[in-house]
């Protein structure tokens, strides 16, 4: 223990002698409990009320340079435990020799009290010793026993309390999973003092920040803190790390503090500190895997071109390319010249699309957010309209309902699929565009991840190279009449091949659907009911309106009214579509199956305590509505050869999920030069060794050499 702390308790120890007569007087405990009646098996909150006079105060739970946390022993009933004591934020008190972390006026020590399920009805007596230092001029011990009845019976009453302990939880520290926070060593060690950076994404912005360190006996962190420049959206600090005893920390732990108008927010974390050359590699906004300067603009745009162009072979994209042969046969033989023009419409509609994508990117960041390829399938309210979109398409092209001009709202989405005018050229534009946007593919992930870093010029001719790229094959077959003699001549198999395609589209559909209980949990189920309701409603507008001469009015009003009542009744009034549920990470979750993968929750903390152990880290950046992600699983990554590598090699398996789109993953997305997933990382159990970028495209043989590399 360091001498002056020794001094410090020596004279708070004198102090303590002196007004010892003054003891308790100027902080006053209860317990307070958020239930008056609670149910066996219920977690009642409880808290202990701390009452300072005026210029007094208590200490948190790591009290700084001098000073003690207030202690709490429970004396509870059997059947009841209680769980930790949560702090909420303090005050920070500079002092010219001492910096102390402190409670003025009041503060409530949360604790949770978990009650067994087998405890019988009637009250419980719950007590607790509590024991505090407090302090104005001259610092005085002070200790209380306090206690609170619980009555047991067959509902959760709350308490008269309940208000104020709800009041206190919002004072608690949150999470600091989501921030992306990283703290390193500024540069190697020539003292006793060491130069700490921390890092975070700043979810708004910041007059202030600070660090409140958790105490060691082996080190010290100090309590100045210096703000030093940092890339837009982040707060970076500087503080001095003075070593007692043993070897310079690798780990360390506290409050995130800053100061954003007019809410002080604050966030747990618990950090691996990197080494000076890790943080340098983490830090860099180039591609790890390379090292090389950022490429230049026109391999950037080759790379936009070339990926646009594979775009149209990826299932993805595959329902709308038949849609397009479809039409480029039944017109083949007759209107060579409006071929051409649909062939041009087409690419405009893609054109457009893409530049739609390019102002939402340009918007996102303008607003200080990340951006990411496929971002809006993070989006349930978007899935929700695609699925029903794409559903609708596809009995279309089943004949529940015709295309014909004078098709109104009912119809106009689905039925612009199959139409071969210059409506329906453009809309397969558009739909080709949305369909594309969960794949990625060679060369296209390298692109997109460079045009997300460049301004708003840039980013826009980069969306407009990739249209080009995925609109090409049909420009060309359209103004190129001798290749149309390759198709089959038209006739009656059209027909037959369009109710065809509308199977590849009815499983697109089901595809999206599949995603949406992500969203909307078993709520998911009302969604179904009103794909049945649509397809139901199509059926009877092209039944009754469309191909029926009598009693055409009663088919509309049977339609809309199907349409209206579905809507209000499953949609907003069941499916609730406009509130999803909170996401959850349950444990266990991660593994699919007994002889799955053994992943782990992808964070840069757990990449940098895996590195520091000399094992292996293999991390998998995917998404649920990421086919290229799935399919580079079930071919490539989930096998029995990479599963036995894994266990090998004593490698660490990583899964960041970006279903959801994350802000800490599209940064780190984005500092690997990618817009989207899917990313895979190999990283040496070297630590100074940057990690292995591997294609988007995967094959068993290309994983299991990036891991026999990683494991020399």
């Amino acid at each position: 223990m360091p001498v002056r702390w020794i001094l410090n308790l020596l004279g708070a120890a004198w102090f303590c002698l002196a007004g010892v007569s003054a003891s308790a007087a100027h902080t006053q405990a209860r317990l307070i409990l958020a239930a008056g009646t609670a149910r066996p098996g219920d977690t009642v909150l409880a808290g202990v009320y701390l009452r300072m006079d005026p210029r007094w105060h208590t200490y948190w739970r790591s009290p700084g340079a001098s000073g003690m946390a207030t202690k709490i022993e429970w004396h509870l009933p059997p059947g009841v435990t209680a769980g930790a004591t949560q702090w909420p934020i303090p005050q920070k008190l500079p002092d010219e020799d001492l910096t102390t972390y402190i409670y003025t006026n009041e503060v409530v020590l949360l604790v949770p009290l978990k009650l067994a399920a087998d405890l019988r009805p009637g009250p419980l007596e719950l007590k607790a010793d509590v024991s505090w230092l407090e302090c104005d001029v001259q610092c005085v011990p002070g200790a209380d026993s306090v206690k609170a009845t619980l009555n047991l019976g067959t509902e959760t009453k709350p308490s008269e309390d309940a208000s104020l302990l709800q009041a206190w939880l919002t004072k608690l520290p949150k999470s600091g999973d989501a921030l992306s926070a990283h703290a390193w060593w500024e540069k190697p060690a020539t003292g006793a003092t060491r130069s700490l950076v921390l890092e975070w994404n700043s979810p708004a912005a910041a007059a202030e920040a600070d660090f409140f360190p958790d105490g060691s006996e082996d080190f010290e962190v100090q309590a100045a803190t210096a703000r030093i420049p940092a890339d837009a959206g982040k707060i970076r600090l500087r503080k001095e790390v003075k070593k007692f005893a043993g070897d310079w920390p690798q780990h360390i732990s506290g409050v995130l503090i800053q100061q954003s108008s007019p809410a002080r927010l604050a966030y747990e974390v618990s950090l691996p500190i990197q080494s000076p050359q890790t943080a340098a590699m983490a830090n860099s906004t180039l591609p790890v895997s390379t090292g090389l300067l950022a490429p230049p603009l026109w391999k950037m745009l080759l790379y936009a071109f070339l990926g646009g162009l594979i775009l149209n072979v990826m299932p993805c994209v595959l329902p709308v390319i038949a849609l397009k042969i479809l039409g480029f046969v039944g017109q083949a033989k007759d209107e060579p010249r409006q071929v051409r023009r649909l062939g041009v419409i087409y690419a405009l509609g893609v054109q457009v699309s893409f530049l739609v994508l390019a102002g939402l990117v340009i918007g996102v960041k303008a607003a200080g957010h990340k951006a990411g390829w496929g971002m809006q399938f993070g989006n349930p309210q978007f899935l929700v309209a695609l699925t029903a979109l794409v559903t609708l398409v596809a009995l279309n092209l089943f004949g529940l309902f015709e295309v014909n001009p004078g098709g109104r709202v009912m119809g106009a989405a689905g039925t612009l699929a199959s139409k071969h005018g210059p409506a329906g050229a453009f809309f397969n534009g558009v739909l080709a565009t949305v369909l594309a946007t969960p794949c990625t593919a060679p060369f296209l992930g390298a692109a997109l991840g460079f045009a997300f870093t460049q301004p708003a010029g840039i980013i826009v001719l980069m969306f407009v190279v990739v249209a080009l790229g995925l609109a090409c094959p049909y420009v060309i077959l359209s103004w190129q009449p001798a290749w149309l003699k390759f198709l089959p001549k038209p006739g009656a198999w059209m027909e037959r091949f369009k109710v065809a395609m509308g199977f590849p589209m009815l499983a697109t559909a089901v595809w999206l659907f599949s995603l949406t209980p992500l969203f909307y949990g078993k709520r998911t189920l009302w969604l179904g009911l009103f794909l049945v309701i649509l397809a139901l409603a199509a059926w009877i507008y092209g039944e009754f309106v469309q191909r029926a001469r009598t009693h055409r009015g009663l088919g509309i009003a049977a339609a809309l009214v199907l349409l209206v009542g579905g809507y209000l009744y499953t949609v907003e009034g069941q499916l609730r579509w406009r509130s999803p549920v909170p996401e959850t990470s349950p444990a266990g979750a991660l593994k699919e199956g007994p002889d799955g993968i053994d992943w782990q929750r992808w964070s840069p903390a757990a990449v940098t305590q895996a590195r520091a152990q000399g094992r292996p880290v293999f991390v998998d950046f995917t998404a649920d509505w990421c086919l290229t992600c799935q399919a580079n699983k079930r071919i490539a990554i989930d096998v029995p050869s990479v599963r036995a590598k894994l266990k090998q090699a004593n490698a660490v398996a990583l899964l960041g999920d970006y279903t959801r789109v994350p802000d800490n993953i599209t940064t780190e997305l984005n500092r690997f030069g990618r817009a989207g997933v899917p990313l895979v990382l190999v990283y040496s159990k070297n630590p100074d060794q940057p990690p292995a970028v591997l294609p988007e495209v995967l094959t068993p043989g290309i994983v299991l050499d990036a891991l026999d590399q990683a494991a020399r």
